[in-house]
């Protein structure tokens, strides 16, 4: 059977909800689209940086806009009771897609890394001290590395980090060294934005509930691309993008079990999250409510439950599936180029993205000359400075894909690669 015939869905169809997919590129940015140089078809494969939206996720933000346009939770008029509605049930939305209890266990952020900060600050100055330790992983992006190690530095925890091993996986062996008795946290990303790799969270939540500590998972590569059950990993808290499912900028996600939630202080404070204020002190708002603090991202909440609606009618389990089968045909592909060094597991055992280096060719010249051919990747260390230490490299190029992705642009990258490396060599 061919690659295409393993298709879950009619990919081409798909396409069509996404003009941007049909853009040609190589012509002055100033004058996109307009210029003789515009002729190159765009080849998209950096949706681990973020994906792209789709116009039924574009027309319900514009009828926000353009209909019922107001603040949330301040006015009794019409528009402002619709677009609370809108609002609240957007979190009731993302409650469902990810198998949380309800609403109160969903908190809207900026992004990943606010809701991660969120949790940081609102939690681990308060609990964490001398004695206590954190525990990371190498692969860790800067959002969760830079935000405990900076918690560490200020509470006294020690922050640890559980050994990669060569292939690219968890060293679960040292993991269990390291989580003791003294762990307060453990947080690890699901899927690794550089490796592709994919997390046993599950039971690393075993293992550090079974020392009375949380779980924190990063999962603002696997919820955008696998089915997620906060329920089924056990996890405390999980944080993701919507720009990276098919949803607007500016908006995340912070899931939190509601008991632990409601022992949290607010991170932010002003309007919105406040009960009662007077001069002396002041009380907070019922969950969600009282981490979100004055005028929330309203259009971009609807534009998330808009995606959101979007993938559930696609189907989860056929979104991995496409994903799977382009990163394991690309994983194939480029190593059977030569002279190419592929990071992480095989093509069967990863996320939907591989990160790689070409002999001889710096990944900042490669994803050039492959911005020539139309290929868009991704250059550079993806935030994992530590990581990339570790591998021995200072950078590395990422190509990344996502439901719309078709196996031809996989072959362009392939053809590609293939130039850049003969140009070098």
């Amino acid at each position: 059977m061919g690659v295409h015939e393993q298709y879950p869905f009619d990919v081409e169809a798909l396409r069509a909800d996404f003009p941007i997919l049909d853009r040609r590129v190589g012509g002055d940015p100033e004058t996109a689209g307009e210029g003789e140089g515009d002729d190159t078809p765009l080849v998209y494969l950096d949706n681990a940086a973020t994906s792209h939206t789709p116009d039924p996720v574009v027309d319900d933000i514009s009828d926000y806009y353009r209909s019922y346009n107001a603040n949330v939770h301040r006015g009794i008029h019409q528009l402002s009771q619709e677009a609370s509605v809108a609002y609240e049930e957007a979190h009731d939305a993302v409650a469902e897609f990810i198998g949380a209890a309800g609403r109160e266990e969903i908190v809207f952020t900026k992004n990943t890394t606010e809701a991660m900060n969120l949790v940081a600050y609102a939690w681990g100055l308060e609990e964490l001290g001398p004695g206590d330790n954190v525990v990371l992983s190498e692969m860790e992006h800067h959002a969760s590395l830079v935000t405990w190690q900076q918690i560490g530095k200020r509470t006294g925890a020690d922050v640890r980090f559980i050994d990669v091993t060569d292939g690219g996986r968890l060293d679960m062996d040292h993991a269990a060294e390291l989580i003791d008795d003294d762990t307060e946290m453990v947080s690890v990303v699901h899927v690794s934005n550089t490796l592709g790799t994919i997390n046993p969270i599950g039971e690393l939540s075993d293992l550090v509930h079974e020392h009375d500590g949380y779980m924190f998972a990063d999962a603002a590569q696997s919820v955008p691309t696998r089915p997620v059950d906060v329920e089924e990993l056990g996890v405390d808290f999980l944080a993701f993008s919507g720009h990276k499912m098919c949803g607007p900028t500016g908006i995340g996600v912070l899931y939190g079990r509601e008991e632990i939630l409601e022992d949290m202080q607010p991170y932010l404070y002003g309007g919105d999250m406040i009960r009662r204020v007077s001069f002396e002190d002041s009380t907070w708002e019922d969950l969600p409510w009282k981490f979100e603090a004055g005028t929330p991202s309203i259009a971009q909440g609807v534009g998330l439950a808009a995606a959101i609606e979007y993938l559930e009618d696609l189907g989860m389990d056929r979104v991995k599936a496409h994903e799977d089968l382009l990163a394991e045909y690309a994983y194939d592909e480029l190593e059977s180029l030569g002279g190419v060094e592929i990071y992480g597991p095989p093509g069967d055992d990863r996320g939907g993205l591989v990160a790689f280096n070409v002999e001889g060719v710096h990944a900042h010249d490669l994803s050039s000359i492959l911005n020539d051919y139309g290929v868009a990747i991704r250059a550079g260390d993806h935030c994992t400075q530590p990581l990339h230490d570790e591998m021995g490299v200072a950078a590395s190029a990422r190509a990344s894909f996502y439901f719309y992705n078709t196996v031809e642009e996989v072959d362009a990258l392939v053809d590609a690669v293939r130039e850049a490396r003969d140009l070098f060599a």
